[in-house]
């Protein structure tokens, strides 16, 4: 199994949506009661990538697993705090993937200047 970490796109969206939307679906975890349209996921991603990375995992062609940073909070004073997430496909938990992705994110941020990084877990 070769994974590849490379930059999220809007042509990933629907990949990303189907991870995610058992997630919205299934658990309280995302804090989102309904799943969002690919057109919504798509400006998310364009949105935040102007200043935040966005990571998919790809496994031959299929994304398995995503992770992103986005604003903490809006007040001058957590500009250089962000939220981060980190959702894996069904098929491809417990490989590693999360674990990856955060890493790759983690570097990115540090290289950008982030210096907090927050969770919210539930």
């Amino acid at each position: 199994m070769k994974a590849t970490i490379r930059l999220a796109t809007v042509n990933d969206a629907s990949q990303m949506l189907a991870i995610y939307a058992p997630i919205v679906r299934e658990t309280t975890i995302s804090f989102e009661l309904e799943l969002p349209s690919e057109t919504e996921f798509q400006k998310r991603i364009n949105s935040y990538q102007q200043q935040m990375p966005w990571l998919v995992c790809e496994i031959n062609g299929e994304v398995v697993g995503y992770a992103y940073a986005s604003p903490y909070r809006t007040r001058a004073a957590y500009q250089w705090s962000v939220e981060t997430s980190v959702y894996v496909s069904a098929n491809y938990r417990r490989k590693g993937i999360a674990k990856a992705l955060y890493t790759s994110l983690f570097k990115l941020l540090r290289l950008q200047g982030f210096y907090n990084v927050v969770a919210a877990l539930a």
